[in-house]
């Protein structure tokens, strides 16, 4: 396996000057997580350079939210205390649709399953999720904990509105295989991550993902979930809301 450290990357695009700042798009992202002996892994790759958004950067699998995403059935729900966590800054019924394209997204880049059985078997698999139905299951957004939020800074000219999950590995199916987006991909021990080139936010969220698998919160709907907010400099501050 090749990995990058320390090598020259290409600068990330920067919106040209008197061009009006985008607006982000909903996204999601899973970091999902195991235990090896006392170290904890996560599920990485590396972005192709053919990506606009953070090239040769290594992230944790994910992708834009899809209008689609709103209509596909479900094994489960989100738990309460989730969909109360992520409907604090989105429209109503739009956490939904960000949890599904968070587990659609992880699926079609490693191949891993977020999913229960189909509990409407003789249906039709919904378009684009062939491959996950025909497997014989269907979305456990259950599984999901809602954990982070980041938003691109305004003067990138692609932007998102990135919520972040954690998964344990016991709650995921399948074996990890590439679908060619992310170069690299496997189970990284999180302390390896130091010598790897990673945004700012993804370390910062990494971090906090490291404490709460050591120390899981309680979980309530009134829980303040950390919204990372970019500072000029690549600093972020960490915002509870």
């Amino acid at each position: 396996m090749t990995r990058r450290f320390g090598k020259a990357l290409p600068p990330q695009p920067v919106r040209e000057e008197g061009i009006k700042a985008v607006r982000p798009l909903d996204a999601a992202t899973i970091i999902i997580w195991r235990k090896r002996g006392c170290r904890v892994e996560v599920v990485m790759g590396e972005r192709t350079g053919a990506h606009q958004f953070l090239p040769h950067r290594y992230v944790f699998p994910g992708g834009r939210v899809d209008g689609l995403d709103a209509r596909i059935r479900s094994a489960s729900e989100l738990r309460p205390a989730v969909a109360a966590q992520l409907a604090r800054t989105t429209r109503k019924g739009r956490g939904r649709s960000i949890a599904v394209a968070a587990i659609r997204e992880t699926f079609e880049e490693t191949g891993l399953i977020i999913g229960e059985p189909d509990p409407l078997p003789h249906r039709p698999a919904p378009a684009g999720w062939e491959r996950f139905f025909d497997a014989g299951y269907a979305p456990a957004l259950d599984r999901l904990e809602y954990i982070a939020r980041a938003i691109t800074p305004v003067f990138r000219p692609l932007r998102f509105d990135a919520r972040f999950f954690l998964v344990e590995s016991k709650g995921v199916v399948g074996d990890l295989q590439g679908s060619g987006e992310l170069e690299n991909l496997d189970w990284i021990p999180i302390r390896e991550t130091q010598d790897f080139e990673l945004a700012n936010v993804t370390r910062n969220v990494l971090s906090y993902a490291e404490k709460l698998i050591e120390e899981p919160p309680r979980q309530s709907k009134s829980r303040k979930i950390p919204h990372f907010k970019h500072l000029q400099g690549g600093r972020h501050t960490l915002i509870l809301q």
